[in-house]
């Protein structure tokens, strides 16, 4: 039950999150991965609960470079991956060198394949991503891959009589994603079709050189991990593991990708903290407690106490606003996120503009519709430049009612000029409560 006690603690977390753990309620983690609904297919259950609550496993996620960042599609592997090494499992973290000068087939068309260079930059820049994620200490230390080392090797003759012979055209062809290609009018090149069989191979040495036995993705990818469970159990005789987590999707059933175009991404160059910390915090109601038991490492009652504000007091937004808070500060640290909630409250008028440091000021303008202005131009003129009104006409009777204020002062008469007295040299527009925009002085 939700007491007036907790109801004060979780709507005003400090803002402190606590070391990632698992949830000592459940009697082992196949529990709490099923209960955070991080299962959405996988090869026997009863065996793999049996597998993870025994002797420490190796187990691997991997994560092709197709791309200069991982985005928040991988931040649910790395996640995992961290949830299986805080329980005792050893974790391999591999970046495809070799998978990702192919790429695995789009249901739609062929991927434009990147050069060597471009692919071997981004592989160093996705391998210090997965490393924030992972511990390398201890007895159950990380250790970091790459499936480049062991295709690059193998000549054209070895990997159709060492490999290719274990594969049935007929089984490939009904893969997901080759389905989906032959039936479009792209189709699918042999390239992109043997994408599969190079990720049974990872699986295949993972298995031979670390005793790997379990391996993690999206369930849009299930045809590829068990490409390599079907060789493993081909060539050596013995059964491993495959766990599909859920995709997470839009309201709508939309899933988040850049072939979507709407990828989160998890470089702040890409997406910077404050427009990753305004996509949580616009989490809808019926979305947010899956989002806690998916991206955060909550307890089970810490989660059904918001589970509860969400049902009797949503316009509190509290879950919300911890989902934001821990998410954001996995990603990009304590110290960005206070920045960013700070640049939020500001902005909101619930904070100091003139306090804040101008690097994320600016960043958080960026993501509201904004204008570059001379210094000394009218508001009346910067209020149409942003958009937030049509004229200049609406623009005088907006300000003849109140309405408008810059950098958080009431604009008197539509005189007014624009000075960027906020740090970075800009200013924050605003008309009524809640509409923003950024002015940035050339």
């Amino acid at each position: 039950m939700l007491t007036a006690d907790s109801l004060e603690r979780v709507s005003n977390t400090a803002l402190t999150t606590a070391p990632p753990a698992i949830d000592p309620t459940f009697e082992n983690v196949w529990d709490e991965l099923l209960w955070r609904g991080l299962v959405h297919v996988s090869t026997d259950q009863e065996a793999l609960r049996a597998l993870l609550a025994g002797d420490p496993i190796t187990y691997y996620c991997g994560f092709d470079p197709t791309a200069p960042s991982l985005h928040l599609g991988h931040l649910v592997q790395l996640l995992t991956l961290r949830r299986l090494q805080l329980a005792g499992h050893k974790p391999l973290g591999l970046v495809g060198g070799s998978t990702g000068l192919i790429g695995d087939p789009r249901p739609t068309a062929e991927r434009t394949l990147n050069t060597r260079e471009t692919v071997a930059e981004w592989v160093d820049r996705l391998r210090g991503q997965v490393e924030q994620y992972l511990s390398f200490e201890g007895e159950n230390a990380a250790r970091m891959v790459n499936n480049l080392d062991w295709t690059a090797p193998l000549s054209a003759i070895d990997f159709l009589r060492e490999i290719g012979k274990h594969y049935r055209v007929g089984t490939m062809l009904k893969k997901d994603a080759v389905a989906a290609r032959l039936n479009s009018d792209a189709g699918i090149s042999y390239t992109e079709f043997s994408y599969q069989i190079l990720q049974g191979i990872d699986f295949l040495e993972l298995y031979r050189q670390y005793d790997c036995v379990l391996q993690t993705g999206g369930s849009d990818q299930w045809g590829n991990l068990t490409s390599g469970t079907d060789l493993i159990h081909r060539v050596e005789g013995v059964s491993v593991h495959a766990i599909g987590t859920p995709l997470i999707t839009n309201s709508d059933g939309t899933k988040f990708g850049k072939s979507e175009g709407n990828a989160i991404w998890i470089d702040a160059d890409l997406t910077s903290p404050y427009a990753f910390y305004q996509f949580w915090l616009s989490t809808a109601d019926a979305d947010v407690i899956e989002r806690l038991k998916v991206f955060t490492f909550l307890t089970r009652a810490e989660i059904e106490e918001y589970e509860a504000l969400v049902e009797t007091e949503p316009f509190r937004r509290a879950a919300q606003k911890r989902l934001a808070l821990e998410v954001v500060a996995t990603v990009h640290g304590i110290d960005a996120t206070a920045a960013v909630i700070a640049a939020s409250d500001a902005l909101f008028g619930q904070g100091d503009l003139t306090a804040l440091d101008a690097s994320t000021l600016r960043t958080a303008l960026e993501e509201l519709p904004n204008a570059k202005v001379d210094a000394g131009s009218s508001v009346v003129d910067a209020l149409v430049a942003t958009g937030l009104v049509s004229s200049l006409s609406e623009a005088r009777r907006a300000i003849a009612q109140g309405g408008v204020s810059l950098d958080g002062e009431r604009v008197e008469d539509d005189a007014a000029t624009v000075a960027g007295k906020l740090p970075g040299e800009v200013s924050v527009l605003r008309r009524g409560k809640k509409t923003l925009a950024g002015l940035f002085l050339d």
